[in-house]
């Protein structure tokens, strides 16, 4: 990386600053701990089950798509954020990138409050996923060669990235939520250019549809047992 802020994808650069600047102060404040428990814990993780037994936690749905799980689990993500995040934050434009990014985290982190309540859970994999889903979207809705293209190889890369969220300590909720999240966001927001690549009704059902599922998974986390 030449320089730390690149003004042609500002959001990208922020969103890459912040998650670097709480991986620096979680090893600060934890040295070595930095990806033990109650690290992970006090910045922001998710947990179903502390969300539901205390609703003033529900900011952790937010907080940890910037919280990472270890050394490999950051750089992972920040090199993917870095070279995916712009190719996204091209087409979609700055404001609505930051805009999908959050959307498919938040969406990613429901899904493991209400599917995988007894995880701590964190990374943004959750907003990443989303930003795959969103090409592949469009691939089926524009016209456009270079995002027919884009959004072909995004799929071997969706594919292969879903196979390995099988695997033990991935969490494969927060995966497919994210997934969800982003493709409903591709659809809410219009791509420059390509503005008519879904109608307004269509924007508007995919809208109500992210709210819809949110607000239903966030009622039977709080309507679920507690064990």
């Amino acid at each position: 990386m030449k320089q730390i802020y690149d003004r042609n994808y500002p959001m990208t650069s922020i969103l890459l600053i912040i998650t670097s600047l709480v991986f620096a102060l979680m090893f600060l404040f934890y040295g070595f701990q930095y990806s033990s428990t109650e690290a992970l814990y006090r910045f922001g993780a998710v947990h179903g089950y502390i969300i539901q037994e205390m609703p003033i936690e529900f900011w952790r749905v937010f907080a940890a798509i910037f919280v990472h799980i270890g050394l490999e689990h950051f750089v992972v993500n920040m090199l993917t954020l870095y070279f995916l995040g712009r190719q996204i934050e091209d087409i979609f434009g700055p404001w609505k990138f930051l805009i999908l990014y959050l959307m498919s985290g938040v969406m990613g982190n429901l899904f493991v409050v209400y599917f995988s309540p007894d995880s701590l859970a964190a990374g943004a994999s959750t907003a990443l996923f989303g930003l795959f889903a969103s090409v592949v979207v469009l691939r089926y809705a524009t016209r456009n060669y270079y995002l027919q293209q884009l959004g072909q190889s995004y799929m071997s890369l969706l594919a292969v990235n879903l196979i390995m969220s099988f695997l033990p300590g991935i969490s494969l909720a927060g995966h497919l939520g994210g997934l969800v999240g982003g493709a409903l966001g591709a659809v809410i927001l219009p791509v420059s250019g390509e503005r008519y690549a879904f109608s307004k009704s269509q924007r508007y059902l995919a809208l109500a549809a992210y709210l819809g599922l949110a607000a239903i998974l966030i009622f039977l986390t709080f309507q679920r047992p507690i064990f």
